[in-house]
């Protein structure tokens, strides 16, 4: 493999998200508009899980690192976004163009771990009730966060080493909006693909895996559910991961479509909007699909506002 270090191209530069100049005012407008609400919505959920008393239990733990992660995962793609609206150049250096897909993969793998980790909470909540607490236990659940972590580190570092040992000679115009793999792939001036294809296997690894472990969770829950007797009780009891279900929705749609797709449906354009949905749409939507969708929450926060007026 050629190392860094004699490759010729020291850095990327991104080609413009559109091909309109006069829409790049309203499109900053509308990226940042979505990051703040990102921003202002998790870390109003990280306050709540930390404050409220009631939201003490794994579910909102693994809610709590779920936002940080959303926060953390926006970020290290949103604010080379925004700058490049502004600016003319829209370069990176090879290191930080390393660096942003580093950032991005950790985070990436390690959100699907903690999905997977939150379908398993709903399952044992639900199918096995009365032994929640010796099989959710503090210690469990801290194993299951530092698991899921732990797993996105080392895909990204491997990853990353993958991919940016590569030699890159020209061109090096990047057709997307941050460092992503399929199109830093397309760059390389060797045959690709074997890389193609081990990055397709990490994915159906690293992201299907997680992604079958939730079926599963869930056809198990939906077996329990249907053999209640009451409809209010069954209302009631899936009402209660309907919110987590929506979310593993959101980002394994965008997610699987994106990356797991045959070459001969990708398209630079198509991803770009792909990208956008799992990066933006989906961290912006999960404070308001949990925040609109679970009572606890709800309530939680009303009582945080009566607490601040009070005050």
């Amino acid at each position: 493999m050629t190392s860094w270090k004699n490759t010729v191209v020291t850095y990327f530069q991104f080609l413009p998200f559109s091909s309109i100049p006069e829409i790049q005012g309203s499109l900053f407008c509308l990226v940042l508009f979505m990051y703040l609400s990102t921003l202002v919505g998790n870390i109003l959920i990280i306050v709540i899980t930390m404050l409220d008393a009631a939201l003490q239990s794994p579910m909102y733990f693994f809610l709590k690192n779920l936002s940080f992660l959303e926060i953390s995962y926006t970020t290290s793609t949103i604010s080379m976004m925004l700058v490049n609206f502004l600016t003319k150049r829209k370069d990176i250096s090879f290191l930080g163009c390393a660096t942003q897909m580093y950032a991005f993969t950790l985070l990436g793998i390690t959100e699907c771990c903690l999905l997977a980790a939150m379908a398993y909470d709903c399952y044992v909540a639900i199918c096995y009730p009365l032994h929640y607490t010796i099989m959710m236990s503090w210690n469990i659940c801290l194993l299951l966060s530092a698991v899921s972590w732990f797993n996105g580190v080392l895909v990204a570092l491997g990853q990353t080493t993958f991919i940016f040992s590569l030699p890159y000679c020209g061109p090096n115009q990047i057709n997307h909006w941050f460092c992503d793999l399929p199109p830093l792939l397309r760059l390389a001036c060797v045959d690709t693909y074997k890389n193609e294809i081990t990055t397709y296997i990490i994915a159906v690894i690293f992201i299907m895996v997680p992604f079958i472990l939730i079926a599963v969770s869930y056809v198990q829950i939906l077996h329990t559910i249907f053999k209640m007797p009451s409809s209010k009780g069954k209302r009631k009891t899936f009402s209660t991961c309907s919110s987590h279900l929506v979310m593993v929705t959101l980002f394994y749609g965008s997610g699987i479509v994106t990356y797991l797709r045959p070459k001969t449906f990708y398209s630079s354009s198509s991803n770009k909007l792909l990208s956008l949905s799992y990066t933006r749409m989906s961290p912006m939507m999960k404070p308001l699909i949990y925040s609109l969708r679970n009572k606890e929450v709800k309530r939680a926060l009303k009582r945080l506002i009566t607490k601040k007026i009070h005050a």
